[in-house]
């Protein structure tokens, strides 16, 4: 009998892993709970193992972003030690034991004629994400994905291309291991631009796209993307003391927020304290700060109160730093306040340190960011910290999701219907 070679197929285009990934998604739409945790275990145990292999390539984007001059911030989210992988094992384990959102029911009742309805959680089918050094986020959003029943095509970036290809295989192998299809989690990043630009004009093929980082990244993929876009905005974050502000929780949280880790984007960038306060606050917040090498950029009257603060400009009030600088000023009143973070947010986390409960309301109320605080470091807006497990990112925009993204976030709905016959008159 005679035999016909077939071809081997090669898969070589951005387009070829967006099929896939469609494909798998029907697949991982299927998944039981106890088979998308056992699969999210199974990365957690890959990681740590893999953990040297994750960290040597890892020091090879180290060393290429310091010979590029990224800067101290982005070599600060690019880093991954040991500490942090095993960090990102537990995250991964922590979204495994969350509740499955698949399935929920969100509504439901009977129609007059009988049929039952309910609106049920379903996932999306192919989440797509544009991110830049930052290999954590790798793992946060498969992890995510696959949790909520989801394939997942990453584009990280050239900055973090040696340690995102390690993440991967891992995590593919892992997957394959459980008997579920690797081409769930895909990447894009061999194709460089074309890969970017593949995911944004991925229509039918990716239901939705999450972009992290600059704001100019985020901005060039909500202005060429052809799919829907979840906005995930820069932090330009304000804490403003007022009158009633404790010393010393207005020294510690100040502190915290700005100085715990500067490249993130829920550091705060810009203090305000209303007049009142100033002679009091204002000496001792900004010594706080520079004792830990914090550039405090003030206003003439914070200049006047500070010693060794430079002079802010225009500019500093619309700066998301992430690193360790901040912009420093005085304001008349919580009115004027507000209206400086109306003007100059990006609608990410605004907190205010107060013991007046009335000021606290009306900031509450009045400020519209995705998170508002009081009394609390704005380095709380995270999804691990929300008891999330960790985030897909911290949403900005307010269509569908707004704040931290966790499970839920990465489902739809849709309605089921249940009758017996009936015909609508």
């Amino acid at each position: 009998m005679s035999t016909v070679d077939v071809p081997e197929v090669t898969i070589d285009t951005p387009q070829d892993r967006l099929r896939l990934a469609k494909d798998a998604a029907r697949v991982t739409a299927r998944l039981t709970s106890g088979q998308k945790a056992d699969a999210l275990h199974a990365i957690a145990d890959a990681l740590l193992a893999h953990a040297d292999e994750i960290i040597a390539a890892n020091a090879d984007d180290l060393a290429r972003g310091e010979r590029d001059g990224i800067g101290a911030g982005l070599l600060d989210r690019l880093r991954l030690d040991s500490a942090r992988v095993e960090g990102l094992a537990s995250a991964v384990r922590d979204i495994a034991a969350l509740p499955d959102p698949v399935g929920q029911v969100v509504r439901g009742h009977r129609m007059p004629n009988g049929v039952n309805l309910e609106q049920v959680r379903v996932p999306f089918g192919v989440v797509g994400a544009i991110y830049e050094a930052r290999p954590n986020v790798t793992v946060d959003i498969a992890a995510l994905a696959l949790r909520s029943g989801n394939a997942v095509v990453l584009r990280g970036g050239s900055a973090a291309a040696s340690s995102n290809a390690v993440l991967v295989s891992v995590m593919r192998d892992a997957l394959e291991q459980q008997g579920i299809a690797p081409d769930a989690i895909q990447t894009v990043d061999p194709f460089g631009r074309d890969g970017a630009k593949a995911l944004m004009h991925g229509r039918g093929f990716i239901d939705v796209l999450v972009p992290r980082g600059s704001a100019g990244l985020i901005e060039a993929v909500v202005t060429e993307s052809t799919v829907p876009v979840i906005e995930t905005g820069a932090g330009n974050v304000h804490i403003v003391l007022d009158e009633s502000a404790p010393d010393e929780w207005a020294r510690d949280i100040v502190v915290n927020a700005k100085v715990q880790r500067p490249s993130v984007c829920n550091a705060v960038e810009t203090v305000l304290v209303v007049r009142g306060a100033a002679e009091r606050l204002v000496p001792q917040v900004a010594s706080a700060l520079q004792e830990r090498g914090v550039t405090v950029h003030g206003d003439a009257d914070v200049q006047r109160l500070a010693s060794g603060a430079v002079a802010a400009t225009e500019e500093d009030w619309a700066t998301e730093y992430g690193t360790l600088d901040v912009a420093f000023g005085v304001v008349d009143s919580l009115d004027d306040a507000i209206a400086h973070i109306r003007r100059y947010s990006t609608g990410h986390t605004e907190s205010i340190i107060t013991t007046d409960m009335r000021n606290a309301e009306r900031f509450l109320a009045e400020v519209d960011s995705a998170v508002v605080l009081v009394n609390a470091s704005t380095r709380f807006t995270d999804g691990g910290e929300f008891g999330f497990g960790a985030e897909v990112g911290i949403s900005t925009q307010k269509l569908h999701a707004r704040g931290p993204m966790g499970l839920p976030e990465l489902t739809s709905t849709k309605w089921l219907g249940r009758g017996a016959g009936q015909v609508r008159a």
